[in-house]
């Protein structure tokens, strides 16, 4: 949907860490840590293809396989800065009813189906309707 709507689409991302994996919280940090980097999507992808085997190792090694300065990515994934926006990420999914993830919006509209062509479907339906007023 980016490139085909590289204007008019806007992806903002936010983080839900659930509570019952050990490692999440940690790895919503370590990601938003490797964003202050110019990596968090590169990251992010690491995350969720390791998932099952995120450990604090694991954490470092993704950073050093990014090559990202360790030093900056240890003291940023424990800024209080990053731990308050996971909170106010996770409280807002909270209060809008996310349960789990992934979990996709459209204009505030809960997605269910995220096959390709449904996604595009609505895309051009909300695009159609801004471009009406």
């Amino acid at each position: 949907m980016l490139k085909q709507y590289p204007e008019a689409v806007k992806v903002v991302y936010k983080n839900f860490p659930l509570s019952s994996h050990k490692f999440a919280l940690k790895a919503a940090a370590a990601a938003l840590a490797a964003g202050r980097q110019g990596k968090f999507w590169e990251y992010h992808d690491e995350l969720f293809k390791n998932y099952r085997y995120l450990n604090d190792k694991r954490l470092d090694d993704i950073a050093k396989e990014l090559n990202l300065n360790m030093t900056k990515f240890n003291q940023d994934r424990q800024d209080s800065s990053l731990l308050k926006q996971i909170d106010r990420d996770l409280k807002e999914g909270r209060d809008i009813g996310v349960r789990g993830v992934p979990a996709l919006f459209i204009n505030g509209r809960r997605i269910h189906s995220r096959d390709l062509s449904n996604l595009k479907r609505l895309v051009d339906e909300q695009l159609e309707k801004q471009n009406k007023n």
